[in-house]
């Protein structure tokens, strides 16, 4: 099955083009575009997509609050991943998208090939941490997030090696980098990440980051 995709955005010129290029791949099918916030909860509703291409500025309704009714469940049985598109790296607006439930973000002038591979990506299940300005806003992210309490008996339920995967998670660490890192096969670090998501009942990998932060396992900027 193709991975269903609804790209969300109020400039016509910008969904055009990456419907054109996601339809152009075998394995993607663009099911919707639309103009706004508002279109977007109507359009997942309908389309049922597995990820959501979302523009962070639009009229009527902003990405930002659409997404956290997108991921937040307003839509019963809808949770697509929610990619945020955003013209600058350390928009105000992508910190609030990542604590709304985004899975990552990419900026519109993104080549090609990386946005397909961001689509398969989250697709996945993952979360688009690797780019090195994506872990520059996590950082930043979690700097200025106001602390929330963090679960110390889930924490203290990671073995050493989960916790250890959380750390590195955290620092933007793909599964390939963490194996290689830790001298464990791929499968086996999938393993772990599935147990750590599990432990700390978390959606993904930018919900790890932040945890990590706000627990202190990791700090800003080390």
């Amino acid at each position: 099955m193709p991975i269903r995709v609804v790209v969300v955005d109020d400039q016509a010129l910008v969904r055009t083009g990456f419907h054109m290029i996601l339809d152009a791949e075998d394995d993607i099918s663009v099911v919707g575009e639309a103009v706004d916030g508002l279109d977007a909860i109507e359009l997942v509703d309908r389309a049922s997509p597995d990820v959501v291409l979302m523009d962070i500025r639009m009229p009527r309704l902003d990405g930002v609050a659409a997404t956290e009714q997108i991921v937040g469940g307003a839509i019963p049985g809808r949770t697509p991943r929610v990619l945020i598109l955003t013209t600058f790296d350390l928009d105000e607006y992508v910190f609030a998208a990542l604590q709304a439930g985004a899975s990552g973000f990419l900026l519109k002038d993104t080549p090609a090939e990386d946005l397909v591979a961001a689509v398969r990506l989250v697709a996945a299940g993952d979360a688009l941490l690797a780019p090195s300005v994506t872990r520059r806003v996590i950082e930043e992210f979690a700097a200025r997030a106001p602390a929330r309490p963090v679960d110390d008996a889930a924490l203290s339920s990671l073995t050493e090696r989960e916790r250890e995967v959380l750390e590195l998670m955290a620092r933007g660490l793909s599964n390939g980098e963490i194996a290689a890192s830790l001298y464990l096969g791929e499968t086996t670090v999938k393993t772990h990440v599935g147990r750590v998501f599990m432990k700390l009942n978390l959606r993904d990998r930018v919900q790890a980051v932040v945890l990590a932060y706000e627990a202190g396992i990791v700090r800003p900027g080390r």
